[in-house]
């Protein structure tokens, strides 16, 4: 009983000394603000001889947090305009209210979007902050500025003959060299990009040929670089995978990023040869066509072109084979505006070619790698039509 007493006296003692001794309420730390966000410029287009130049400083008002300002932590992000930053690029910054960012720094973001040389686009720009354990996340506002992407050297050496060759057991040619030209020829589509399509077998390899019939020299690729795409280089130690099973195949080699891919070809069919007929020609709608007048050029493995007086305001059509109307290629509908001079073609749709209409000596160029970038599902090729 006495030990009970004892306890009870000692638990009051507790409670009386906490009431003569309240502890001060916790102290209350009120949330921070959005910054508001500012750059330097509204325009940038530098140059080359400006990759180490600072070309912008964005800088952004106090979010004034509770605590020390050398914690905040600022992301800036960058995106091409109307993505709603889905795609951004970031640059963290941390215990400062500005950044600058160099000609080179900005330019491999412009290009890493796919933006080309000398090409203006706008990009947005917005700034999110918070605490430096990332608590209460505020995003400033959006700001916009105009870029302009400079010329880099290509990572990869271009081929100085300013063309590119397949070779290997992946191919209809075998390690056959010279290769047969023009079906394993890729067309050069602009200062670094060339493009192909092929019948591959499956399980084997190729390598890439700047001239056709020597072994001096070849584009090749590390080890474990996939089938479907990776980095390539010069002489290189390993020759291309091949696709695991066999079919018709775009191999788009592209020598400013170092970069190949190799997906199913899903244009038109890929013919051998091509001939124009149509009231637009010299021959009319007689088929068999006149040969060579009226056959198309075939100058590598996707591009054709033939130049030919072409009367006003009439209509062709391009065959695969001289002298039958089993197939065709033509276009879904050659009432749009424009198509006269150009637009996308497949294989076997209703409407003929609209020719030009205005009369005269006229280039036709047909290539089956360029994809309609508007529904790249579509199993469509571009031609263009060009006055000379």
């Amino acid at each position: 009983m006495k030990n009970i007493l004892k306890l009870f006296m000692a638990v009051a003692a507790i409670v009386f000394y906490s009431a003569c001794n309240k502890v001060e309420d916790l102290p209350f730390y009120g949330n921070g603000n959005a910054v508001v966000l500012n750059s330097s410029v509204s325009t940038i287009a530098a140059a080359v001889a400006d990759s180490n130049n600072n070309v912008v400083t964005f800088s952004w008002t106090n979010p004034k947090y509770a605590q020390d300002s050398s914690l905040y932590k600022f992301v800036i992000e960058i995106d091409t305009a109307g993505r709603n930053f889905t795609k951004e690029v970031t640059k963290t910054v941390t215990g400062a209210f500005s950044s600058n960012m160099t000609a080179k720094e900005l330019n491999a973001i412009l290009l890493g979007f796919g933006f080309k040389f000398n090409v203006q686009y706008t990009i947005d720009v917005r700034v999110t902050s918070s605490y430096g354990n990332n608590n209460e996340l505020y995003r400033s506002n959006t700001i916009q500025l105009q870029v302009t992407p400079y010329k880099v050297p290509p990572k990869v050496a271009l081929p100085t003959s300013g063309k590119l060759f397949i070779v290997g057991n992946a191919t209809a040619g075998g390690w056959n060299n010279p290769v047969p030209t023009p079906s394993q020829e890729l067309a050069r589509i602009d200062e670094t990009t060339f493009m192909g399509v092929f019948d591959m077998s499956g399980g084997n390899q190729y390598l890439l040929l700047p001239v056709n019939g020597d072994w001096s020299n070849k584009y090749a690729v590390g080890d474990n670089i996939p089938a479907t795409g990776g980095d390539f280089n010069y002489n290189a130690a390993n020759n291309f995978t091949g696709p695991s099973s066999g079919g018709t195949y775009l191999l788009i080699v592209d020598f400013q990023t170092g970069k190949f891919t190799l997906t199913p070809y899903t244009g038109p069919q890929l013919p051998t040869d091509l001939f124009i007929v149509g009231s637009a020609t010299t021959g009319g709608w007689n088929n068999p066509v006149p040969v060579p007048s009226q056959q198309l050029t075939r100058l590598n493995s996707v591009q054709f072109e033939i130049t030919l007086p072409i009367s006003a305001g009439n209509q062709y059509l391009l065959l695969p084979v001289n002298g039958s109307w089993s197939n065709k290629y033509s276009v879904p509908n050659n009432s749009l505006a424009g198509l006269s001079a150009g637009g996308y073609f497949g294989y076997n749709f209703n409407d003929n070619f609209p020719g030009p209409a205005v009369a005269g000596n006229y280039k036709i160029e047909l290539n089956f790698a360029i994809k309609n970038p508007l529904a790249p599902n579509d199993a469509v090729a571009l031609f263009k039509t060009t006055k000379l």
